[in-house]
């Protein structure tokens, strides 16, 4: 009897270490892979936007501000400001002070992360946003895109100052150096394909003052038209003194604008 228990048992206690065996060899391999996982975790670099210099607490971010840097994800996790989000940090200001080469944070950022939370959070305090319907050739062939900066221009027919009675187009700047915080459905947070950024639309939404909201809707209930005219978004010059154009002034004017335009813009120095 002790001859056949002991073949029994042999095999028993054989499958049962192969079974130990192959359970300690996949505890091992899982052990591993979570090793490799947490190593790959931590070698994952992104691209971030750091800054380019040091950058004072109230600064309003410009592209000389920034540059692009990879960086290991573990060390900045979802707090940094992606290469992709890098255009929404434009005209935004800075909560607390940046030191250079160091990545900007979402906290840093007045506002912080807008991603979840619609067109209201990128407003900034004090200023409002509103609509105009603008598209189209008026809006530069549609190629204005959310966080450009742009002039407002209008044509509208106003009372002649010269002839009682009579009514008389006028071309004038309302705004200057006004960002534009979405095109039709497209908000300044969102970032389009390249191949998506022409998409046409029909308004624009901009940011503005109380005050400015007010002219701005006086404009447009006017029997005239309002066209964008894009600047350089680190372009901070403020015309002062434009006149308002009409057909006098064109036909004053016209001889001098060139001329100072192939002067000082051309630079050729033959014109007198």
């Amino acid at each position: 009897m002790k001859q056949k228990l002991i073949p029994i048992i042999s095999i028993a206690v054989g499958i049962l270490a192969f079974f130990m065996t192959m359970k300690f060899t996949r505890d091992k391999e899982a052990d591993f892979q979570k090793m490799k996982d947490d190593f790959n975790k931590r070698a994952e670099t992104i691209t971030v936007m750091t800054a380019r210099h040091d950058i004072p607490g109230g600064t309003v971010l410009a592209h000389t501000d920034l540059k692009k840097k990879d960086v290991f994800k573990i060390n900045v996790g979802d707090r940094a400001v992606l290469l992709n989000d890098g255009r929404k940090l434009l005209g935004r200001k800075v909560i607390f002070p940046i030191k250079e080469d160091s990545p900007v944070l979402w906290s840093d950022i007045e506002g912080g992360n807008s991603k979840a939370s619609g067109l209201a959070s990128i407003v900034k305090k004090k200023m409002r946003a509103i609509s105009l319907s603008i598209g189209g050739t008026a809006a530069v062939s549609s190629m204005v895109r959310p966080n450009d900066h742009v002039d407002i221009l209008g044509t509208f027919s106003f009372p002649s100052k010269t002839v009682p009675g009579e009514m008389e187009s006028v071309t004038l700047t309302v705004l200057q150096d006004v960002t534009i915080l979405a095109t039709g459905q497209n908000i300044a947070k969102d970032q389009l394909e390249k191949s998506k950024r022409s998409s046409g639309y029909s308004s624009v939404t901009v940011e503005v003052t109380p005050r400015e909201a007010e002219l701005l809707v006086f404009a447009e209930q006017m029997q005239g038209r309002l066209i964008l005219s894009l600047r350089n978004p680190d372009d901070l010059h403020f015309e002062s003194d434009l006149p308002e154009v009409d057909f006098k002034h064109v036909e004053t004017k016209l001889k001098e604008y060139n001329l100072y335009r192939q002067k000082y813009i051309r630079h050729k120095k033959t014109i007198r």
